[in-house]
């Protein structure tokens, strides 16, 4: 009899944020089992809500989105894009060169699948959000990782990114902020990769879906803004901003020297109007929440809930044991160090796998972001501090005891 399988392009993809993990989380749940799911950064589900004049956009115009849209977006989402882009100091936008999407995810499909060859290689950072390595892998590319050294706040590792530049090399991937560390990269870091980029006629992305989710007083730049000779994309989106993740409303800048790209933009083009166009209702809702006041400042100072949840489990988790943890600047993530010797890991998904089904709590592993060492796991704080204080005294419980290869 013929069976069906998996195409072979999806040997080497991996997204283990909705990973084996995750798949035991769902049979226990079947089970009847309580699980509190930290594995992935949706606000709605953690009594997160869009704002009020956002829901309301929306209704109004929904009979007048019921059909396509131009590929690109409608023209009130793009214009207010365009402006966001000039408000962020991005060189050269114009309306043609920005396109709306379902979601940053699709786009980042998009752009790897119309720029990559097989076996061209493209820098990802190492951790990474892991769809870029896969649509990267997927469009028959190789995502080649540089660090990100914990020991200077996450920040890229300028000297091995350059060790990794062959002449295969096409694109820089950054994501600023940074998913899984909350890292926010300063100016300074930036224009190294610039210089980086421009030295060896690479083009670079810039995954910056979290630059209105930064806390301390910090100011996110985007690396676009200082690289007006270089072909930049910057990808971004409404979905952590205006907690509407379910709604798929992103968009990507094309900017700088589109000269050197003019074939590559005619593939975007191309692909873009395959899929016809993105959702048409969500497009309705950009230029009212780009527009005015951002309600999500509330959140992000001293007394805002992200920022309390955030100082609640960094305090929680730097005092365990056997943990590390830099504090992350934006963003709703962290991404803690165990003391492998201590607890004897070998195996980053079996530890997380033994953390949920001894205390019921799902995380990520280091490994689901493309880090090497089976030292690191993702913790999402978007619950309330009570339930993120009982998370935390859970996992202190169990690494009280954890101890992997004596089990």
């Amino acid at each position: 009899m013929r069976t069906f399988k998996k195409s072979s392009k999806l040997d080497h993809v991996c997204y283990d944020v909705r990973g084996p993990v995750l798949d035991e989380a769902n049979r226990m749940q079947a089970d009847g089992i309580d699980v509190l799911k930290l594995n992935i950064g949706n606000p709605a589900p953690f009594g997160f809500s869009a704002p009020e004049e956002v829901i309301t956009d929306m209704i109004s115009t929904l009979r007048s989105a019921q059909g396509y849209s131009d590929s690109h977006g409608i023209f009130a989402a793009r214009k207010a894009i365009m402006q966001y882009a000039q408000t962020k100091n991005i060189p050269n936008v114009s309306m043609e060169h920005i396109y709306t999407g379902n979601g940053v995810s699709e786009l980042i499909n998009l752009v790897t699948q119309g720029l990559i060859d097989n076996g061209d290689e493209i820098l990802v950072p190492s951790p990474d959000y892991p769809l870029w390595t896969g649509c990267v892998t997927l469009a028959g590319g190789k995502a080649v990782h540089y660090i990100c050294d914990e020991q200077s706040e996450w920040y890229p590792d300028i000297e091995d990114m350059r060790s990794k530049i062959t002449d295969k090399t096409k694109a820089i991937v950054i994501i600023n902020p940074n998913n899984p560390t909350g890292a926010v990269y300063p100016k300074e870091v930036l224009e190294q990769i610039v210089e980086l980029a421009r030295e060896h006629e690479l083009m670079i992305f810039s995954d910056e879906i979290y630059d209105r989710l930064v806390m301390d007083g910090i100011e996110h730049t985007s690396i676009a803004s200082l690289a007006p000779d270089l072909f930049c994309i910057t990808l971004n989106g409404l979905s952590k901003s205006h907690m509407i993740a379910g709604f798929r409303c992103g968009w990507m800048i094309l900017s700088g020297n589109k000269a050197i790209a003019q074939d590559y933009i005619e593939g975007i083009r191309m692909l873009s109007n395959m899929r016809l166009c993105s959702n048409v209702p969500a497009q309705s809702i950009v230029q009212t929440a780009l527009g005015g006041y951002q309600s999500v400042s509330n959140y992000l100072t001293p007394g805002g809930r992200i920022y309390e949840q955030r100082e609640c489990i960094y305090q929680a988790l730097k005092d365990i044991p056997g943990l590390s943890v830099v504090k992350p600047k934006a963003a709703f993530y962290m991404f803690p160090k165990l003391d492998v010797k201590k607890f004897h890991i070998t195996n980053d998904e079996q530890f997380a796998l033994d953390l949920l089904r001894d205390k019921k709590i799902l995380l990520i592993h280091g490994g689901g972001f493309h880090w090497e060492q089976p030292d690191h796991f993702r913790v999402v704080y978007l619950p309330r501090i009570e339930v993120l204080k009982e998370s935390a005294d859970k996992i202190a419980d169990f690494l009280s005891y954890y101890q992997q290869n004596r089990r």
